[in-house]
């Protein structure tokens, strides 16, 4: 049997679904991205903002119409949005066959099974349960040189614009000692940057271990042969502490790159949001993580157009954006969603006024990362990088460096015409920025290594 898998949303979304494909793959289903070749199809769904709900629901009506014309002999439903609408799927979309919560994923094999037999059933577990140890069999699909490790489920922060809590549970640590194991057979398979993921995090262990244990949990996968770069993101500003820093700025292996979420900088709006930082903290940790780790590189995301947010505020958060000359930044609009304190707040804002001060702090990060690109190259500097794949017609392989998370961060693009052979992507070299363009930058090889 054929199965094809729809993975949506986040990084942390597609985690769950490597886990489910391992599971698959054990119980002997096979994989396939054409869907005309598919027996199954698996919807792993997102529901974190509006775009990504209408994204999910309407993944489901197509392969739902698959179904319907006899294409495909069942449909699956997992991850958030599954979690969070399972009777209006259940109700509204007969052609889906089993509907899995986010603590169920394990159940996939048995809900296709069955749903194969004409037994299709739902599977949800508490909303709190760990997820099951089934993760050392989990099949990568980032390439194979990289792959994201989820540290923790869930989130205690309960912002007031954030559906998290609900879909997916309170915080709860994976043991480091699955991690380590889990990061060993990663290694083995030759993925040599692990990037860590949580809903947060900086608050890694503190249920299962009484205090934070990111910094141990670095150290610990630095430890790992074969790994060459550790990366973190969604790292709550607040949460951040000496030891972290410390971490990062001495583990050789660590990438000096913080993805720091702080979503506003005016008070006004992160008091009504439920943060627990305020401007001033803000900019102390930055200050700190800046003097610490001369060369970091610091990406966060932005909301516009939050309930209240009045111009003052927006105009507080585009001086305070000026200022900071963040490396990397993200700027989405508010999404009011269902269920949350937000989205029942008085003073809700106008689309357009969202979108209008968006494309405003967009245009002037634009401008700040150009900058910043164009300075960085005439240092010169030579970067380790991790080449990505190549373009023949111009002649040039596609890299990225410590400064670059993939998917959402610039690229190196580097002269091939002084390499000897085809480097693979995967393969870690040392170039020299000579120059830059808009968000990337531009390089030759100068001296290149496996290990």
């Amino acid at each position: 049997m054929n199965v094809l898998f729809v993975s949506l949303g986040c990084d942390k979304n597609l985690v769950d679904s490597e886990v489910m494909l391992g599971i698959l793959a054990k119980r002997g289903y096979r994989f396939t991205n054409d869907e005309t070749e598919a027996d199954v199809v698996v919807v792993n769904t997102c529901c974190f903002i509006n775009d990504a709900k209408e994204e999910s629901i309407q993944s489901i009506l197509e392969m739902a119409e698959l179904k319907k014309q006899g294409r495909i002999k069942a449909l699956i439903v997992t991850g958030c949005l599954a979690q969070r609408y399972r009777d209006e799927i259940q109700s509204e979309i007969e052609e889906v066959d089993a509907i899995l919560g986010t603590t169920a994923i394990e159940k996939i094999a048995d809900a296709i099974d069955e749903a194969l037999e004409e037994k299709g059933r739902n599977y949800f577990e508490d909303i709190n349960a760990p997820h099951a140890a089934h993760r050392d069999g989990r099949i990568v699909t980032t390439g194979g040189h990289f792959a994201y490790l989820k540290i923790a489920e869930g989130c205690d922060k309960h912002c007031t614009y954030c559906i998290i809590p609900k879909v997916r549970g309170g915080y709860r640590s994976v043991p480091m000692e699955e991690l380590l194991e889990e990061a060993r057979c990663l290694a083995k398979q030759g993925v040599r940057e692990l990037i860590l993921v949580a809903q947060e995090t900086t608050l890694y262990g503190v249920d299962l271990y009484g205090k934070k244990s990111l910094p141990e949990l670095l150290r610990g996968l630095c430890g790992i042969e074969g790994l060459l770069w550790i990366r973190i993101l969604y790292c709550y500003p607040e949460e951040i502490t000496d030891e972290l820093i410390e971490t990062i700025r001495s583990e050789e292996k660590v990438c000096n790159y913080l993805d720091i979420p702080i979503q506003h900088a005016s008070d006004n709006v992160l008091r009504r949001m439920g943060r627990r930082t305020n401007e001033a903290q803000l900019r102390e940790m930055i200050g700190k993580l800046r003097e610490r780790i001369p060369d970091i590189c610091l990406r966060t995301t932005l909301i516009t157009g939050f309930p209240g947010e009045t111009q003052e505020d927006y105009e507080e958060l585009y001086r305070f954006v000026n200022e900071m000359e963040f490396d990397r930044l993200g700027v989405f609009t508010y999404s009011a969603e269902e269920g949350t304190p937000a989205a029942e707040m008085p003073d809700q804002i106008d689309e357009t006024v969202k979108e209008t001060r968006r494309g405003e702090l967009m245009e002037l990060q634009q401008a700040i990362a150009f900058e910043k690109a164009e300075v960085f190259a005439q240092r010169r500097p030579v970067l380790d990088a991790f080449i990505e794949g190549k373009l023949p017609e111009e002649g040039v392989y596609i890299a990225r460096t410590y400064m670059d998370a993939p998917n959402v961060d610039g690229l190196l693009f580097l002269n091939a015409d002084n390499v000897r052979g085809e480097l693979m992507s995967g393969t870690f070299v040392k170039a020299v920025v000579t120059g830059s363009n808009e968000y990337d930058l531009i390089g030759e090889i100068c001296d290149e290594f496996t290990e």
